[in-house]
């Protein structure tokens, strides 16, 4: 008897774990994998807004203008000058692993020919096609990920409850049969995206005007998952998604999932505004990505094409820009570590997978002498990445009869440095060892 269970146990127990890691996708390693290799994203707000006059959706929300006014502007998105093809390829320039492009923002307008209602630039505006599909396409002939923005509010639409600041068309508890046929709308189009694109993310928006349970959160995800159970959502789904999304405010301490991203404009806007032109710097930009990668984040960086499909050129040069460095660095980017706990070295870091080697970013123009403290594995090499010269290093105050490293000091000649951002490169023979203590003794 003891062999017969024995038996059963052996024959059963690799079958329950097969169904365990194929029936329960979220949060596991596998399906998230290429999202925490990626590092860098672009965000892509294009809709009627793009026309440069009014913020996307909130203008009208804010009573900036009116309803009227602002739905009005459908009838100049013109995208003559879209080339879905060109806009890939500036992302696949751009360093950029994927792509998170908006489908409907909170007015109601789909970029897409969406079959369940008649508001959307393939029927509305002068554009007269389905302006997301191309670009999907293109993007996957780039080899790029695809990822799509869906807003759960939609301010336009006559069944559901908010409308502007300071008017709601009726309260949920009130009237849950409407409230019930605004969600089979909005589950409808989420289920029309997963069957036209079966994306690789799914980028939501709005969570914060009902709850989970109105929302019918957990729905949502499992139709998700019914088309696509590798796509991976963001956590604006009240607590059915995969990770955290910071907005243009860089966190301090690491968000609280373990996978997360920083999304940010490039200038102050969302979608483009013919006045904003006060832009970030390359130099700002990859400071901002290289301080996410090494608190173990994302950064999805926001351009803003206009509504005739052009992109601006500032954004375009900023693109090369920062594509040209990753493409030099990209060692210290990609598929990468979270970098060394605070107090080991003053600025952001990176570690390889087997963490034998590891990346310091320097601001431009830091040239000398740089220290590490608290590292317990002696140094291999260090080298400027990109180039073979090999980096003159020390170590100071290291005491024999005791525990506590010393501090190391390596010198980057001036010559070396990059123009936006130098990355030296430590590699170990070991996997990194690092000294936690408070000096002393021990």
């Amino acid at each position: 008897m003891k062999s017969l269970i024995n038996s059963a146990r052996n024959f059963f127990l690799p079958l329950l774990l097969i169904f365990t890691i194929n029936c329960y996708p979220q949060g596991s390693e596998d399906r998230m994998q290429w999202f925490s290799d990626a590092k860098f994203g672009i965000f892509i707000h294009w809709g009627i807004y793009s026309l440069g006059n009014t913020s996307e959706s909130w203008a009208f929300y804010n009573k900036q203008v009116s309803h009227a006014d602002y739905m009005a502007q459908i009838n100049l998105f013109s995208a003559e000058r879209y080339n879905p093809a060109q806009w890939a390829r500036l992302v696949k320039q751009s360093g950029a692993r994927y792509v998170v492009i908006t489908a409907k923002h909170h007015d109601g307008v789909a970029v897409w020919d969406t079959k369940l209602s008649n508001l959307s630039m393939a029927r509305q505006s002068p554009a007269s096609r389905d302006v997301l599909s191309p670009f999907i396409k293109a993007l996957r002939e780039q080899g790029l990920k695809v990822g799509i923005y869906f807003s759960l509010i939609d301010w336009t639409h006559p069944d559901y409850p908010g409308f502007t600041r300071d008017s709601n068309r009726y309260n949920v508890a009130d009237d849950t049969l409407r409230w019930q046929q605004y969600l089979n709308f909005c589950h409808g189009q989420i289920e029309e995206l997963m069957q036209l694109y079966s994306p690789d993310l799914i980028w939501f928006d709005g969570d914060w005007e009902h709850s989970a349970k109105e929302w019918q959160a957990k729905k949502i995800r499992e139709i998700i998952h019914r088309h696509n159970p590798n796509t991976i959502i963001n956590g604006r789904l009240q607590g059915y998604g995969d990770y955290d999304t910071p907005e243009q405010n860089f966190p301090v301490t690491r968000p609280n999932l373990k996978y997360w991203e920083l999304c940010m404009t490039m200038n102050s806007s969302w979608g483009y505004r013919v006045n904003d032109t006060i832009y970030k710097t390359p130099f700002e930009i990859i400071s901002i990505l290289t301080d996410a990668i090494s608190m173990g984040g994302n950064l999805l960086l926001d351009i803003t094409p206009k509504a005739d499909g052009s992109i601006p050129e500032e954004q375009v040069k900023t693109l090369n820009t920062i594509g040209n460095w990753i493409g030099k660095h990209s060692y210290a980017i990609y598929g990468t570590l979270p970098g060394l706990p605070m107090g080991h070295f003053y600025g952001a870091t990176t570690l390889s997978k087997d963490s034998t080697s590891l990346f310091l970013f320097l601001p431009a123009k830091t040239y000398g002498q740089i220290m590490l403290k608290g590292i317990n594995s002696p140094i291999k090499k260090a080298t400027v990445l990109g180039t073979n010269h090999e980096l003159l290093h020390k170590v100071v105050g290291k005491i024999s009869w005791c525990p506590v490293p010393g501090l190391i000091f390596i010198d980057v000649p001036k010559e070396l440095t990059d123009g936006l951002m130098t990355v030296v490169r430590i590699d170990f023979d070991e996997p990194i060892k690092l000294y936690r203590g408070k000096g002393g003794l021990n």
